[in-house]
């Protein structure tokens, strides 16, 4: 499984985390939400308890900077969690 987040220069990577997660749990509370919800609640909760924030924005931010596109996809894999930094 993986969740795909895209900040911007308006909305950094934790902010980016932070409204997926709420938007998630708002479909769910209607219910409206995915069938893998608490799988992929977990894996934001995850990214969003374990990550350093202020390393990610500093290299993400500076490749916004150079108008480019930037793309953190979070994936859990037999319970381990990964997440990669895709420049585009």
């Amino acid at each position: 499984m993986q969740i795909e987040l895209i900040p911007t220069l308006d909305h950094c990577i934790e902010s980016t985390a932070k409204k997926e997660y709420h938007r998630l749990t708002l479909e769910y509370l209607g219910g409206k939400g995915p069938a893998d919800f608490e799988d992929k609640v977990d894996l934001l909760r995850t990214f969003l308890e374990t990550s350093d924030f202020r390393q990610l924005r500093k290299e993400s931010e500076a490749e916004l900077l150079k108008e480019k596109t930037v793309k953190f996809i979070l994936r859990m894999d037999k319970g381990e969690f990964t997440y990669q930094m895709v420049v585009g």
